[in-house]
């Protein structure tokens, strides 16, 4: 077992920057809206088989297919915030969490309808691997899939500091009535934010196809890692989703060895529950929305 530790590490911190950019998407709704977005796994499905149908009808590679990816989910999440939870923004929290949870079982059925088997993404490389310390192979497309995760969410944080429209994202974060002020449209940025962080879902559903099957409850697994990466990285705080992500990912590749491979989840809400008990905030400070609450 102990021989397979190094292993498990290098490639549960690859999955974890997968995992990392679905919460990141979902952590930055939380930070500008304070909507818990639970049809944030469904959008990763969805996001899968885009890249499916644009591998096995066009060729193209999954990881060349994140920039179609991105504005299929991107037009997604702009839709689903305009018309359905734009109009219930100042409604009690619960009535967004039923919205979202509506949207993720409309998607999920409709994926159910539409294609009720499983499906597979082989590209040529699929078995290629590289070595990345003595005695230490991984697959290309891990390898590829966590360069993809961490580049994205580099340019996301780029993008938030630096370009007006995304200083007008933190404004709202930071003070709703105060960006009013000034000027910002936060109906317009609620959109965007909204949109974002569902094309973010969608580039970790392509990102992954390779390594999982292709079917319309992959999101459930995803959603409820993510939200627990966004505890334990401190809820609206991107820098802590990236950091959970990669945490939760070595924890669940370590995990399996000493568990079943379909009891690693396991340690995630272990870690979840623990978290919750001495640590409420996560590892880093609240961000946005949720750093002006009290708790």
């Amino acid at each position: 077992m102990l021989d397979l530790l190094p292993m498990s590490i290098v490639n549960g911190f690859l999955v974890g920057g997968v995992y990392g950019l679905t919460a990141v998407g979902l952590t930055l709704i939380f930070g500008v809206m304070g909507v818990a977005n639970f049809a944030q796994g469904a959008f990763v499905m969805v996001g899968m088989y885009v890249a499916y149908w644009l591998f096995a009808l066009l060729g193209i590679d999954p990881y060349l297919s994140i920039v179609p990816t991105f504005l299929a989910l991107y037009l997604l999440g702009w839709f689903v915030q305009k018309y359905l939870l734009n109009k219930i923004m100042d409604a009690p929290h619960y009535d967004q969490f039923l919205c979202t949870v509506g949207i993720m079982l409309i998607l999920q059925n409709l994926a159910v309808f539409l294609w009720p088997d499983y499906r597979q993404i082989n590209v040529s490389y699929q078995s290629m691997s590289l070595p990345v310390a003595p005695g230490i192979r991984v697959e290309v497309v891990r390898i590829l899939a966590f360069a993809v995760a961490v580049g994205m969410t580099a340019a996301l944080f780029f993008f938030l500091k630096l370009t007006r429209l995304g200083k007008a994202i933190r404004a709202t974060a930071q003070n709703k009535d105060g960006a009013i002020i000034v000027g910002v449209d936060i109906q317009q940025i609620y959109i965007v934010t909204f949109a974002i962080g569902s094309a973010c879902a969608g580039v970790a559903g392509a990102v992954v196809s390779p390594l999982f099957p292709v079917s319309n409850d992959i999101g459930d697994l995803f959603i409820l890692t993510a939200f627990c990466i966004v505890v334990l990285g401190g809820m609206g705080n991107a820098l802590g989703a990236l950091v959970g992500g990669m945490i939760i990912g070595v924890a669940e590749s370590v995990g399996t060895l000493a568990f079943p491979g379909g009891q690693k989840q396991l340690i995630t809400f272990t870690i979840l529950i623990v978290v919750l008990l001495f640590r409420p905030q996560g590892l880093f400070r609240f961000g946005g929305y949720w750093q002006a609450q009290r708790f």
